[in-house]
């Protein structure tokens, strides 16, 4: 019985579903855009933009052997993560580029899953990579935004039937494709005006000797490819 239940549990998670219509596809599509555009919506949902970030940097300070002692996230949609090491080197540069890329590129991987049929997969996987962010959390607001994140993504995948969660997993990673976008520009913008402090294009060009335009212009080169791409494989074209 418990060996039934196992096979039932992993049939659901890494099996595959059927693919959505197409109109259901577009129809999130246009809602994410929707979201993305409004300065209203815009101002709220950015914060799932900055868990995304931010758990970019800390990831990659990981794998590239660095300690993170802790992730921050603030209510104006900022936030910090700080790792310890060598402050110069590949490991440093890895991970203050990760940031500006993770939305895009997760929203890519996501995409490609999706493709697959891997519908409960993705919503799993984003629960669990939420669940372990959280352990690295160090501030309430911080906390309770990856908490509220983890719960939909757990409660939509449990408790909703395979339609809702189809739309809400396509509706996510055509948010952070398209959301990814639009932070390289909010930045660029600030640069201009001298409002962007420290930001990570310019450690980077510190780090580096490599200008900061340069490293902008790869933020947004990676940010549209994987609009372009993403948006090729949810659109199966």
């Amino acid at each position: 019985m418990e060996s039934t239940s196992a096979t039932e549990l992993w049939d659901r998670v890494f099996g595959t579903q059927p693919d959505p219509s197409q109109w259901l596809v577009a129809i999130t599509g246009l809602i994410a855009l929707a979201v993305v555009t409004s300065r209203l919506t815009w101002r709220l949902a950015r914060n799932a933009i900055t868990i995304a970030h931010e758990g970019g940097h800390g990831v990659v300070a990981l794998l590239s052997g660095r300690r993170l002692d802790g992730i921050r996230l603030h209510s104006d949609t900022s936030g910090l993560t700080v790792s310890r090491g060598k402050p110069t080197g590949i490991g440093m540069i890895l991970t203050a580029a990760a940031g500006y890329t993770a939305p895009s590129l997760l929203g890519l991987g996501g995409a490609w899953l999706l493709a697959a049929g891997h519908i409960t997969a993705l919503l799993w996987g984003a629960t669990a990579l939420l669940v372990a962010m959280l352990v690295m959390i160090r501030n309430a607001y911080g906390a309770l935004s990856v908490v509220v994140t983890g719960a939909t993504f757990l409660l939509v995948s449990w408790l909703t039937e395979p339609e809702v969660q189809a739309a809400f997993a396509y509706g996510v990673v055509w948010f952070l494709l398209l959301g990814g976008v639009r932070p390289p520009f909010e930045l660029q913008r600030k640069r201009r005006f001298g409002q962007a402090g420290d930001s990570d294009p310019d450690q980077l060009a510190r780090l580096t000797n490599v200008p900061a335009a340069l490293w902008m212009f790869l933020f947004h080169a990676v940010s549209l490819c994987s609009l372009i791409g993403g948006g090729r494989w949810l659109l199966d074209l």
